[in-house]
């Protein structure tokens, strides 16, 4: 009597895997298009392939892209008495901080918030006896190799310059993960619309903007002065899926009443960010000879 084959028929997860894999994709359209269909198989599951794409992504997108504007930084300016910042430390509840003397681009340091305590418990202590040294990273740093300096250098937060030494805005360990894991939010975390709409530097024509997918259409419009149609759709990212036809994936970019979208990150069942910029010059009002 033969053997039963229930055992040995069916391959095991891995196995299935990597006999996918074994078939060397050329290129990396190629990889996702295999880890897409293992997700279709029912081999990985939507989060495990949406964070796949996240790490492919990071090695193609530069600090420039998702960090915080230098007009949106919360800094500490050590010229100021203790009682004026520490409050405002408390108030905007972060970890740390950039230090700054009297002007943004004299950023001296890194403070993290619980040091703060020691300036009450301890005697002949200064604010500048609790700076760290601030790490400095290019605009154009790529993710990928950021993560890796984090990693090994262990620092949380690097403030980002510009081609001419000036700080450009900061980024920090946090923001490069939710680029791979979607967004991390803790109970400090509050949605402010100001913050769903920031410049990030040029474009082809124009500013080029960081949008968070869940907002408003209306405020969209009235931002960027479109006309889309709020009949349908509430936010931008669902205006993006519908004139895409299906959930975007990530990089993926489409051109629409004279914007450009490109999908910064996304997941199996929605977008989560993107960025705009005008696909043609804005025109330019008519003058009298």
């Amino acid at each position: 009597m033969s053997e039963p084959l229930s055992g040995r028929s069916k391959s095991t997860l891995l196995e299935r895997v990597s006999s996918m894999l074994l078939r060397a994709p050329d290129d990396r359209d190629q990889l996702l298009q295999l880890l897409r269909q293992s997700h279709e198989r029912n081999l990985l599951d939507a989060e495990a392939v949406s964070m796949i794409e996240g790490v492919l992504q990071v090695a193609d997108l530069t600090a420039r892209d998702i960090m915080v504007p230098r007009s949106q930084m919360d800094v500490i300016d050590i010229s100021e008495p203790a009682s004026q910042f520490v409050p405002f430390a408390i108030r905007t509840a972060h970890s740390r901080f950039p230090v700054i003397d009297g002007d943004r681009d004299n950023v001296i340091g890194i403070l993290h918030a619980k040091e703060l305590l020691r300036l009450y418990v301890e005697q002949n202590v200064s604010p500048r006896d609790l700076l760290r040294t601030a790490m400095f990273i290019p605009e154009s740093k790529r993710l990928n190799v950021l993560l890796r300096d984090f990693r090994q250098d262990r620092y949380h937060l690097a403030v980002v310059v510009d081609e001419y030494g000036g700080v450009a805005g900061l980024i920090t360990i946090e923001d490069v993960l939710e680029q791979i894991v979607g967004d991390i939010e803790d109970e400090f975390d509050d949605v402010d619309p100001e913050d769903d709409i920031v410049a990030i530097g040029e474009g082809l024509h124009g500013e080029r903007f960081r949008v968070q997918a869940r907002t408003d259409l209306a405020r969209f419009n009235e931002r960027f002065g479109s006309v889309f149609d709020e009949a349908d759709v509430d936010t931008i990212g669902g205006l993006v899926t519908e004139r895409i036809g299906r959930v975007p994936r990530r990089g993926e970019r489409i051109e629409t009443d004279g914007l450009l979208f490109e999908v910064l990150r996304a997941d199996a069942r929605s977008v989560h960010l993107l960025t705009v910029e005008r696909a043609m010059p804005a025109p330019q009002p008519e003058t009298d000879a």
